[in-house]
């Protein structure tokens, strides 16, 4: 599997953005996906994760209802609709997959097989 994620740039603090990653293969459909994201300076961190049908999603506890994800998988696509975005948020978001049946809290935990090369959001004060 191939993804590659776009959707970044630069937002004023209250402001939106809607990632999108688009993924390679027939298969995606049974995959898990997740969006993770590495400020500067910083490890990387989960975001938001969604199970093989969209049945099932998790979120870090900084979301705070502001960010969801989805998934279309007519379109290989998940994306990750996110609100009244703040400094903070400034980072690179990584897309990422699981060939596994992952659910709920699982979906931070588990070893994803296969990156995208990430986006940048950059989110001014």
């Amino acid at each position: 599997v191939q993804l590659q994620a776009c959707g970044g740039g630069l937002v004023q603090a209250g402001g939106s953005l809607r990632l999108s990653c688009a993924a390679s293969g027939r298969t995606f459909s049974s995959y898990a996906m997740a969006w993770f994201r590495q400020a500067p300076g910083k490890e990387r961190e989960f975001v938001a994760g969604i199970s093989w049908q969209g049945g099932s999603t998790h979120y870090a506890d900084f979301v705070n209802g502001r960010f969801t994800i989805s998934r279309d998988n007519a379109k290989n696509t998940v994306y990750l609709q996110m609100y009244r975005l703040q400094p903070e948020d400034t980072a690179v978001y990584y897309c990422a997959a699981d060939s596994s049946i992952v659910l709920g809290p699982a979906l931070r935990t588990t070893l994803y097989d296969y990156w995208g090369q990430g986006t940048l959001v950059t989110v001014s004060s």
